[in-house]
This record gives C-alpha cells, sequence and structure tokens, in this order.
C-alpha cells in the first residue's frame, strides 16, 4: 500500500489539473496570455510556469529523471502557444508525474535532495510541488473568473451553495 502522502499527492493533482483546464476552457487564446500590467503573470505564463516546476521537482528532482528547466523563460513567454498545446503539455506532465509518485515508498520520501537550490527529502519535494500547483491552480481560476463573459458560471462546489 502507498503512503498516504503518495495517495493524497496523486488525488490533488489529478483535482487541480482539472480545474485549471475546466476554468480555461471558455477562454480564447488571446485571453490565456492577457496581463493586469508587465509585473504580472498570464495564464499563460503559469501554465508553463506550473509545467517547468513539476518537472523540475518531481520528475527530475524526486524520481531522477533528466530534466532542463529555463524557469525565466516561462515568466518572459509572450503568445508563444494556444491553450490546447498550453494544456496538453501540462497534462503530460501532471500524467507523468503522477505514474512516477505512485512507484514511491517510504524510503524514496525520505531520501535527502536538493533541488532548485533547496535541501530537502522526497516528501518535503512532493508536499511542495502539490502546494505549487495548488497556489497557482488558485490564480488560474481567479484570472479565469475575471475574464470569462459574466453569464458562465464557473462552480467547483456545487453541494456546498447555500450553506
Amino acid at each position: 500500500m502507498p503512503p498516504r502522502l503518495v495517495e493524497l499527492a496523486d488525488l490533488y493533482f489529478a483535482e487541480y489539473l482539472s480545474k485549471i483546464e475546466r476554468a480555461t476552457a471558455g477562454l480564447t487564446d488571446e485571453s490565456l496570455w492577457w496581463r493586469a500590467n508587465e509585473r504580472s503573470n498570464s495564464i499563460a505564463n503559469l501554465l508553463l510556469h506550473l509545467d517547468g516546476n513539476l518537472s523540475q521537482w518531481v520528475l527530475g528532482g524526486l524520481l531522477g529523471q533528466t530534466i532542463v528547466r529555463h524557469r525565466s523563460e516561462e515568466f518572459a513567454a509572450r503568445g508563444t502557444a494556444g491553450r490546447t498545446e498550453l494544456l496538453a503539455r501540462l497534462a503530460g506532465t501532471v500524467g507523468r508525474c503522477r505514474s512516477g509518485v505512485a512507484a514511491l515508498d517510504r524510503e524514496a520520501l525520505a531520501r535527502p535532495l536538493s533541488i532548485q537550490g533547496y535541501e530537502t527529502d522526497g516528501a518535503g519535494a512532493l508536499f511542495h510541488a502539490v502546494e505549487h500547483m495548488s497556489y497557482h491552480a488558485g490564480q488560474i481560476v481567479l484570472l479565469a473568473k475575471a475574464l470569462l463573459p459574466g453569464e458562465v458560471e464557473l462552480e467547483f462546489y456545487p453541494q456546498h451553495r447555500g450553506e
């Protein structure tokens, strides 16, 4: 039986990806690249960044795969890809993360790691990746709600409406 952290990571990676896909479904490629100002990120930049971060922390750091990441390019990009391509890239990375993480045991989670200049262990790297995806999924949902036409309802928890 996999450690509880592995089970939860799998659950949340899938949930956050689903929320991102639903939130961006009604957006045009142009709106995906919209920025409030030059100090802000677009949804597209956040999608590129999530792909890079998950690749570095999970695929590279935790699972030992060879990863080449150019973090600054994730934020500097302007209109380089459309929604379909960006979501497919992220979904592919999340799928590879979920598959790899499913095979982790307690020893792998306890192994010391150095990722992006941070000293941690496997559990810390996995927790970071889940938390990081949560943080940016929330930003993406907020931006999508602001960009979607007023009549579009984006509801993730209808069972709690009216509580």
